[in-house]
């Protein structure tokens, strides 16, 4: 089961249905420990992702812009990614 409850899911779907008109260039945000950077781009083979190191080196943040044909897809990359360990999506 996906760490993201259906709930929010569907109030995260409204939001972003009520602010986009699809398809729209939707742009993610995470922020992975180091060692899960493989992990992370993984998932996203065919989309350049921006890559920043925090101070100390411990994590690292990544950008990536994708043109997304509805809300629904938004919410599927945010499940997606739920299941790398010590993700943070902004």
């Amino acid at each position: 089961m996906s760490a993201l409850g259906d709930s929010w899911g569907e109030d995260f779907l409204d939001k972003l249905n009520k602010h986009y008109s699809w398809p729209a260039v939707y742009i993610f945000k995470f922020i992975v420990p180091k060692e899960k950077d493989g992990e992370l781009k993984g998932l996203f083979p065919q989309h350049e992702l921006t890559k920043k190191e925090s101070s100390q080196g411990k994590y690292s943040s990544f950008t990536v812009q994708m043109m997304m044909p509805s809300g629904e897809a938004v919410v599927e990359v945010y499940r997606k990614v739920s299941g790398i360990e010590g993700l943070i999506a902004l």
